[in-house]
């Protein structure tokens, strides 16, 4: 279950996939909230109409009902997807995120074409079931087995990807669980750093530091010398042979940049924004 994931710098930072069984159950947690969601609202609605003295009828009710599920339910996964964290909160709490397959940043395209997908393959044969008559046995066992085909989907692939997955280009992986700057910082506390020019940090945004503290994190020396070279390269940096202590210094003079910058409002996601 451990990919290759490599970052627009080359480095390789071998990803553990999230597996079907977490995968679903990040899903039903999301799916919880929505339920307890949309009763809540439901039920504040019909309070709110109640006192109003106001009575609606009852077809245009259920599509307004309908429209807004849909809207909840969409809004729900694509927006905490494609935030910075890229999970919903039922992922966040199994330690679980959505990624790029090709290594570059999440963008809003895959995350609407992947949760798109999900009306097809799980909320559309549902509601068909749903409005489907109790004699009718045949439809009742096509949607079943529509729903049956798409939910079992990813056991049939390696890299245990929905139909959304394999057409957004997205995996869902394994998130490193681990505090920031502190025990990073910690080994360069009491000695002296190096100062890098404001042209040198601003080479790098929030995307490449937490990339460069993945690489910290995985202590390979072989990935580090490599990451090292990159940026003393378009830095125009000597190298003085400390690779580990160049990445270590530099990850630190970013962080207190970047969090300055927050600070005054100007937040810079990645190396191309201006």
């Amino acid at each position: 279950m451990r990919r290759s994931f490599i970052t627009p710098e080359g480095v390789d930072l071998q990803l553990d996939l999230g597996g079907a069984g977490e995968r679903a159950a990040a899903f039903m947690i999301d799916a919880v909230i929505l339920v307890l969601t949309l009763v809540l609202a439901t039920l504040l609605i019909a309070f709110v109409e109640h006192e109003a003295g106001t009575n609606g009828s009852d077809d245009a009710a259920t599509v307004i009902w309908l429209l807004g599920f849909f809207v909840l339910r969409n809004g729900w996964f694509t927006l905490f997807e494609i935030g910075g964290r890229g999970a919903t909160p039922g992922k966040r709490l199994l330690g679980l995120r959505v990624v790029a397959r090709d290594g570059a940043r999440l963008t809003g395209g895959a995350v609407i074409v992947r949760n798109a997908m999900r009306e097809i393959e799980i909320f559309l044969p549902l509601t068909a079931l749903a409005m489907t008559s109790s004699g009718d046995a045949f439809m009742t066992l096509f949607m079943l087995a529509w729903t049956g085909i798409f939910a079992l989907f990813p056991l049939f692939n390696r890299d245990r990807l929905r139909v959304g997955d394999l057409l957004a280009g997205t995996w869902v992986v394994h998130n490193v669980r681990a505090r920031l700057a502190a025990d990073i910082a910690a080994p360069r506390a009491e000695q002296p750093r190096r100062q890098f020019s404001d042209a040198t940090l601003r080479l790098y945004g929030i995307y490449e530091l937490q990339t460069l503290e993945d690489v910290l994190r995985r202590h390979n020396p072989d990935t580090m010398t490599l990451v090292a070279g990159s940026i003393r390269r378009k830095a125009g940096l000597p190298d003085d042979g400390d690779d580990e202590g160049f990445l270590r210094d530099y990850y630190l003079a970013l962080c207190v940049k970047l969090e300055r910058e927050v600070a005054l409002g100007h937040r810079r996601s990645d190396k191309s924004a201006a």
